[in-house]
């Protein structure tokens, strides 16, 4: 979605009453369990989310609005993805937050939990930030000490304790958040060193991020993958994380970039493109086209760059997945390609006046969805050649071209003999087609035919009143 989209969604869901939104959070939450509708249901959850935390934090000084579940997961914060979706490294599920708090109030230090939780409430209402902030640290060095003695080496069969935490998802999840509290402060170093935004990934930020990452708790093959999606998450363009792994390896070559720690860059390349070729789809499928655009140019550069950058082999992991990427990116494309010029047409068509019944109408929503989806084959023909649909895109954007021009031009001459019972019809039709050629041809062209259009209707009025 746009940010103006975003923004309207935001505000349509601030003004739902508390209960709503907490059904709706609820709702959502299911589904994206379920697997169901995850882009619209991320995207809704996470403007609910903020909604939520922005009310709390108006209702009530700052520091009395944190739980303490919150204080001890906003470290791992910036790796919590919906549930439903693929899971790459450096990535938590948010779902096995809950039951892996109850664990520690359960089993794994209910003791300090408690203490905490009372302590919290002894706090002042007023100037306890800075109590919050030590607290969170105590609290999460306490769970990060009862995971470690939880999953570590040590004697006897571990597995039954681990059982009590949680399905086999939360217990692979147990493992990164118990990593990631353990280098908190390594983080903290990280976050600080790194630019607020990498819009650009030459040699300069290479090395600056290099020197960044260089702290050996973040090198380890477990951390190494959540320091790299800190860096991803400050990229304008988040494909050119594979660039410090081609200059960690010194060469393009994928089998010598795989052979380093930071060949995995390259896997959390892949994925994170997979995702959005996946919200691609899903966006073409509903017809919804606000972001398409941005979605397009980001898989195009993102496969593009894959493609010059690294020296990728077709039959090796890398290579076949980025090719898969390729494969559904053009056959979602293509099929709706394929779908637009019979939707123009259906609304064109200049039917004989004896098949057009009485107070026929054009559907303005399906003239606006047509328009959407002529755009969205212009759009495509930016990025056509290196997705793979060149061939249809161009011959599809040429047969709307000619169709659009020769049939505005016969709707407007058709205006001029119009029979009064299929006039305002066959205005409607012209209206539609003067849409098309906006899009098609530009604002000016689009202008000349709306003046045709006023010529034509005028002079058919003016030769009925002198008849």
């Amino acid at each position: 979605m746009s940010q103006t989209s975003i923004e309207r969604l935001r505000e349509y869901l601030a003004q739902l009453p508390p209960q709503a939104q907490a059904l709706l959070m609820r709702e959502f939450e299911r589904a994206l369990e379920r697997g169901q509708d995850t882009a619209v249901a991320t995207l809704v959850l996470e403007q609910l989310r903020k909604i939520v935390r922005k009310s709390e934090t108006d209702d009530a000084p700052p520091p009395r609005t944190d739980d303490l579940s919150r204080l001890l997961f906003q470290v791992v914060e910036p790796f919590l993805i919906e549930a439903g979706a693929p899971i790459r490294v450096g990535q938590i599920r948010r779902s096995s937050l809950h039951p892996i708090w109850q664990w520690l109030g359960r089993d794994g230090a209910p003791d300090k939990i408690a203490e905490f939780e009372a302590a919290l409430a002894r706090m002042p209402a007023t100037d306890s930030t800075g109590q919050v902030e030590a607290l969170a640290l105590k609290l999460q060095a306490v769970a990060a000490d009862a995971i470690s003695e939880l999953t570590g080496p040590g004697g006897g069969d571990k597995s039954r304790a681990l059982a009590r935490v949680g399905a086999p998802n939360v217990i692979e999840d147990l493992y990164s958040i118990g990593a990631v509290l353990a280098v908190r402060e390594a983080l903290a170093t990280l976050n600080e060193k790194l630019p607020r935004f990498l819009r650009t990934f030459g040699d300069p930020q290479i090395a600056s991020v290099t020197s960044a990452l260089n702290i050996p708790v973040l090198q380890t093959p477990q951390m190494l993958p959540f320091a790299l999606s800190v860096v991803v998450q400050r990229m304008t363009a988040p494909w050119q994380i594979i660039r410090l792994a081609i200059k960690i390896a010194a060469s393009d070559d994928e089998i010598r970039v795989a052979a380093t720690p930071y060949g995995v860059a390259v896997t959390i390349a892949l994925h994170d493109l997979s995702r959005v070729a996946a919200i691609l789809r899903m966006d073409i499928k509903r017809g919804h086209f606000e972001t398409f655009a941005d979605n397009l140019k980001a898989l195009h550069d993102g496969v593009r760059g894959l493609r010059t950058e690294l020296d990728l082999r077709n039959d090796s992991a890398w290579g076949k997945q980025l090719t898969s990427i390729r494969a559904d990116i053009s056959n979602a494309l293509q099929s709706e390609i394929d779908s637009v010029p019979g939707r123009v047409r259906r609304i064109l068509r200049q039917r004989p006046e004896k098949d057009i019944p009485p107070g026929a109408r054009i559907d303005s929503t399906e003239v606006e969805e047509t328009v959407a989806l002529i755009d969205f084959v212009a759009t495509c023909r930016n990025y056509a050649s290196e997705l793979a649909i060149n061939e249809v895109t161009l011959r599809t954007y040429s047969d709307l071209q000619q169709y659009v021009e020769r049939s505005t031009e016969q709707l407007v001459q058709s205006l001029r003999a119009a029979d009064h019972k299929v006039r305002t019809y066959r205005q409607q039709q012209v209206q539609a087609a003067i849409r098309f050629c906006q899009v098609l041809f530009g604002d000016d062209y689009a202008s000349l035919m709306s003046r045709a259009a006023e010529n034509a209707a005028t002079g058919e009025r003016k030769s009925t009143r002198a008849s």
